[in-house]
């Protein structure tokens, strides 16, 4: 009779250098997505009470900077599944992957339907959708990575 095995769990390894470029560039973008909502929403209030003329400048600016990141961002999240052989992956896996995507897509929605929007009512409305629906997508995105 053998006794018990000693199983040693392997060491961690350091990834490759094409993985380092892909989701180095997929938390940049996301930094640049998710942050730059949260902190202009922090911002709007004072620059609505002390330059109020300057929010739609700002707006704009913030946006040449957000769309190419939510790009880059879709470009890479796509480029992971790619690399990551999601053919392998369980049920859950591609329920919340389902899930996910669902909120990528509302989050670009809301935040394009805010920037077009001309009431105030629909860009808070829109503003609060495309906010909530990209931070559940982060979280998730947490989640996928194993």
């Amino acid at each position: 009779m053998a006794g018990p095995v000693n199983v040693v769990p392997s060491a961690p390894q350091l990834a490759d250098a094409l993985t380092i470029v892909r989701l180095s560039l997929h938390v940049f973008a996301a930094c640049v997505w998710v942050g730059g909502q949260i902190t202009l929403g922090g911002l709007v209030p004072t620059l609505r009470r002390e330059a109020p003329q300057a929010l739609t400048a700002v707006a704009r600016a913030f946006a040449r900077l957000a769309w190419p990141a939510y790009a880059l961002l879709v470009a890479t999240g796509l480029w992971s599944v790619a690399a990551v052989h999601a053919s392998d992956a369980s049920s859950a896996w591609d329920a919340v992957f389902a899930l996910k995507m669902a909120l990528v897509v509302a989050a670009g929605v809301g935040t394009l339907v805010h920037q077009r929007a001309t009431t105030a009512s629909l860009r808070g409305a829109a503003a609060g959708i495309g906010t909530l629906a990209t931070v559940a997508a982060m979280v998730l995105g947490v989640a996928l990575a194993g």
